[in-house]
C-alpha cells in the first residue's frame, strides 16, 4: 500500500480502537458516535465516512469475517475438499490466535456488550447469515458442471457454516466461563477434528 493508504488504515484503526474501549467501558448502547469522534480525534462525518452504522463500528472486522469459509473455499489446493480445506482453514487462524476466535480471556467482555445490545445481537445473526451466504456462492462456483443440483452447494454451506459457528460458539463459552486459552485450543482443536471429518463426505 502507498502512503495514502497506509494513513487511511491507520485512521480506521484509531477509530475502531477509540470505539471499542468506549464500549467495553459503557456498553455499545451507551456511546454515541460524537463520543467517538472525540476519543479518536476525528469528525463524526470522518467516523460514519469509515464505519458507515454504529455497528459496524463495534464489528469492524466483518468483511473478513464474512469471507473467510468462503476464501478457505476458493483457495484450496488441488484435491482438496471443501470441508477439508474449512477444516485447515480454522486450524491455521487456531494456531496463530487469530483475534476474531476470541481465545483471550479479555474476549469475555466484548461478548457481554454483545448480549447486552439488541441491535449487536441482530448484528451477529446477520454476519452469520452472510458468513454463509458467500460460502454458498463459493462453493456453487466450484461445482464440477455434472453437479446434482446448484442446492447442494447450499446444503453444504449450512452444514459447514454451522459446524464453525458451533466451534466459535464453544471458545465463547469456554473462554466465558474461566478456562485457559491453551486448553480451550486443544479441546477445540479435538472437536474440530472429529466435526469435520464427519462432514468431509457431505461437502
Amino acid at each position: 500500500m502507498g502512503l495514502r493508504d497506509d494513513k487511511k488504515q491507520a485512521t480506521r484503526t484509531a477509530i475502531a480502537d477509540a470505539a471499542l474501549a468506549l464500549f467495553l467501558e459503557k456498553g455499545f448502547d451507551r456511546v454515541t458516535v460524537a463520543e467517538v469522534g472525540r476519543a479518536a480525534t476525528v469528525s463524526v462525518n470522518t467516523v460514519f465516512n469509515y464505519f458507515p452504522t454504529k455497528e459496524d463500528l463495534f464489528f469492524d472486522r466483518q468483511d473478513e469475517v464474512i469471507q473467510r469459509l468462503a476464501r478457505a473455499v476458493r483457495d484450496r489446493v488441488p484435491g482438496e475438499t471443501p470441508a477439508a480445506a474449512v477444516h485447515r482453514a480454522f486450524l491455521e487462524r487456531l494456531d496463530r490466535d487469530d483475534a476474531t476466535l476470541g481465545l483471550d480471556p479479555a474476549a469475555a467482555r466484548f461478548w457481554r456488550v454483545v448480549d447486552d445490545s439488541p441491535a449487536l445481537l441482530a448484528r451477529a445473526r446477520l454476519l452469520r447469515e452472510l458468513t454463509e451466504e458467500a460460502l454458498a456462492t463459493a462453493l456453487t462456483a466450484a461445482a464440477p458442471p455434472d453437479a446434482a443440483s446448484p442446492a447442494s452447494g447450499h446444503l453444504a454451506a449450512a452444514l459447514l457454516s454451522a459446524a464453525d459457528h458451533a466451534l466459535h460458539a464453544e471458545i465463547r463459552r469456554r473462554i466465558t466461563r474461566g478456562e485457559s486459552p491453551e486448553s480451550v485450543r486443544a479441546v477445540i482443536r479435538a472437536t474440530a477434528g472429529r466435526v469435520f471429518a464427519v462432514l468431509n463426505g457431505v461437502s
